[in-house]
Protein backbone atom coordinates (compact mmCIF):
# COMPACT_ATOMS: atom_id res chain seq x y z
CA UNK A 1 0.00 0.00 0.00
CA UNK A 2 2.77 2.25 0.77
CA UNK A 3 3.94 2.11 -2.99
CA UNK A 4 0.51 3.12 -3.68
CA UNK A 5 1.55 6.40 -2.04
CA UNK A 6 4.85 6.52 -3.88
CA UNK A 7 3.44 6.39 -7.13
CA UNK A 8 0.63 9.02 -6.17
CA UNK A 9 4.03 11.35 -5.21
CA UNK A 10 5.55 10.46 -8.95
CA UNK A 11 2.18 10.85 -10.68
CA UNK A 12 1.66 14.04 -9.03
CA UNK A 13 5.75 15.45 -10.22
CA UNK A 14 5.00 14.75 -13.66
CA UNK A 15 3.81 18.01 -15.27
CA UNK A 16 0.48 17.41 -16.85
CA UNK A 17 -0.78 15.17 -14.78
CA UNK A 18 -1.37 17.55 -11.84
CA UNK A 19 -3.06 17.64 -9.16
CA UNK A 20 -6.31 17.34 -10.50
CA UNK A 21 -5.93 14.23 -11.53
CA UNK A 22 -3.83 12.28 -9.18
CA UNK A 23 -6.30 13.21 -6.85
CA UNK A 24 -9.03 12.15 -7.22
CA UNK A 25 -7.89 8.96 -8.89
CA UNK A 26 -5.90 8.35 -5.83
CA UNK A 27 -9.29 8.58 -3.44
CA UNK A 28 -11.29 6.64 -5.94
CA UNK A 29 -8.89 3.84 -6.15
CA UNK A 30 -9.64 3.24 -1.91
CA UNK A 31 -6.59 4.93 -1.17
CA UNK A 32 -6.39 7.08 2.64
CA UNK A 33 -7.81 11.00 1.86
CA UNK A 34 -5.36 12.25 3.60
CA UNK A 35 -2.32 10.34 2.46
CA UNK A 36 -3.44 10.76 -1.36
CA UNK A 37 -3.61 14.79 -0.64
CA UNK A 38 -0.66 14.78 1.29
CA UNK A 39 1.74 12.91 -0.92
CA UNK A 40 -0.01 14.53 -4.12
CA UNK A 41 0.68 17.57 -2.73
CA UNK A 42 4.12 17.25 -1.78
CA UNK A 43 4.73 15.42 -5.17
CA UNK A 44 3.38 18.77 -7.08
CA UNK A 45 5.29 20.98 -5.04
CA UNK A 46 8.56 18.95 -5.05
CA UNK A 47 9.14 19.95 -9.31
CA UNK A 48 7.66 23.19 -8.80
CA UNK A 49 10.41 24.24 -6.32
CA UNK A 50 13.34 22.71 -8.25
CA UNK A 51 11.44 24.61 -11.62
CA UNK A 52 11.55 27.58 -9.32
CA UNK A 53 14.76 27.16 -8.28
CA UNK A 54 16.47 25.87 -11.81
CA UNK A 55 14.28 28.42 -13.91
CA UNK A 56 16.85 30.02 -15.96
CA UNK A 57 18.50 26.72 -16.77
CA UNK A 58 15.09 25.22 -17.57
CA UNK A 59 14.66 28.69 -20.07
CA UNK A 60 17.56 28.25 -21.46
CA UNK A 61 16.85 24.30 -22.50
CA UNK A 62 13.88 25.36 -23.61
CA UNK A 63 15.17 28.15 -26.15
CA UNK A 64 18.10 25.82 -27.17
CA UNK A 65 15.26 22.98 -28.23
CA UNK A 66 13.17 25.56 -30.17
CA UNK A 67 16.08 26.92 -31.83
CA UNK A 68 17.28 23.20 -33.03
CA UNK A 69 13.42 22.79 -34.11
CA UNK A 70 13.21 26.20 -35.99
CA UNK A 71 10.56 27.86 -34.10
CA UNK A 72 10.54 31.57 -33.31
CA UNK A 73 9.89 33.85 -30.28
CA UNK A 74 6.50 34.51 -31.49
CA UNK A 75 4.94 31.48 -32.29
CA UNK A 76 2.64 30.61 -29.01
CA UNK A 77 1.07 27.61 -27.70
CA UNK A 78 -2.47 27.63 -26.54
CA UNK A 79 -1.87 27.07 -23.22
CA UNK A 80 0.56 29.46 -23.41
CA UNK A 81 -1.79 32.37 -24.91
CA UNK A 82 -4.65 31.82 -22.42
CA UNK A 83 -1.68 32.42 -19.52
CA UNK A 84 -1.00 35.81 -20.76
CA UNK A 85 -4.37 36.69 -20.82
CA UNK A 86 -4.90 35.36 -17.82
CA UNK A 87 -1.41 37.55 -16.13
CA UNK A 88 -2.85 40.46 -17.79
CA UNK A 89 -5.72 40.77 -16.21
CA UNK A 90 -4.88 38.46 -12.40
CA UNK A 91 -1.19 38.50 -12.49
CA UNK A 92 1.25 36.08 -10.55
CA UNK A 93 -1.90 35.44 -7.66
CA UNK A 94 -4.69 34.71 -10.84
CA UNK A 95 -1.73 32.79 -12.89
CA UNK A 96 -1.40 30.55 -10.21
CA UNK A 97 -4.23 30.19 -8.73
CA UNK A 98 -5.98 29.45 -11.73
CA UNK A 99 -2.79 27.60 -13.59
CA UNK A 100 -3.35 23.82 -12.06
CA UNK A 101 -6.46 23.98 -13.84
CA UNK A 102 -6.19 26.02 -17.07
CA UNK A 103 -2.84 25.31 -18.17
CA UNK A 104 -1.37 23.42 -15.42
CA UNK A 105 1.21 24.90 -12.57
CA UNK A 106 4.09 24.51 -13.88
CA UNK A 107 3.42 26.49 -17.50
CA UNK A 108 2.09 28.56 -15.53
CA UNK A 109 4.58 29.40 -12.87
CA UNK A 110 7.08 29.04 -15.80
CA UNK A 111 5.41 32.08 -18.17
CA UNK A 112 5.19 33.93 -14.68
CA UNK A 113 8.62 33.97 -14.03
CA UNK A 114 9.37 34.78 -18.05
CA UNK A 115 7.24 37.66 -17.42
CA UNK A 116 9.20 38.92 -14.50
CA UNK A 117 7.82 37.66 -11.44
CA UNK A 118 9.99 37.35 -8.06
CA UNK A 119 10.95 33.60 -7.03
CA UNK A 120 9.64 33.93 -3.45
CA UNK A 121 6.24 35.58 -4.16
CA UNK A 122 6.16 32.55 -7.31
CA UNK A 123 7.11 30.30 -4.48
CA UNK A 124 4.35 31.65 -1.99
CA UNK A 125 1.75 31.93 -4.70
CA UNK A 126 2.47 28.59 -5.93
CA UNK A 127 2.25 26.80 -2.34
CA UNK A 128 -1.57 29.01 -1.54
CA UNK A 129 -2.36 27.44 -5.19
CA UNK A 130 -1.83 24.09 -4.18
CA UNK A 131 -3.20 23.89 -1.20
CA UNK A 132 -6.20 25.38 -2.28
CA UNK A 133 -6.37 22.64 -4.95
CA UNK A 134 -5.20 20.06 -2.54
CA UNK A 135 -8.13 20.50 -0.48
CA UNK A 136 -10.81 21.64 -3.42
CA UNK A 137 -10.26 18.19 -5.28
CA UNK A 138 -9.79 15.84 -2.47
CA UNK A 139 -12.99 17.30 -0.25
CA UNK A 140 -14.79 17.20 -3.72
CA UNK A 141 -13.57 13.61 -4.35
CA UNK A 142 -14.78 12.65 -1.14
CA UNK A 143 -17.97 14.19 -1.19
CA UNK A 144 -19.00 12.92 -4.61
CA UNK A 145 -17.29 10.17 -3.75
CA UNK A 146 -19.52 9.00 -0.55
CA UNK A 147 -22.91 10.70 -2.85
CA UNK A 148 -22.22 7.65 -5.38
CA UNK A 149 -21.55 4.88 -2.62
CA UNK A 150 -24.63 5.97 -0.43
CA UNK A 151 -27.14 5.97 -3.45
Amino acid sequence: MFIEYILIFIAAATPWLEIALVIPLGIIRGLSPFWVMVSGFTGNLSTVILLIIGFEKVKIWIAKRKEKKGETESERSKRSERAHKIWNKYGLPGLTLLGPVLIGIHIAIFIGMSLGAKKNWTMLWSTISLVVWTLTFGILTMLGFDFFVRN
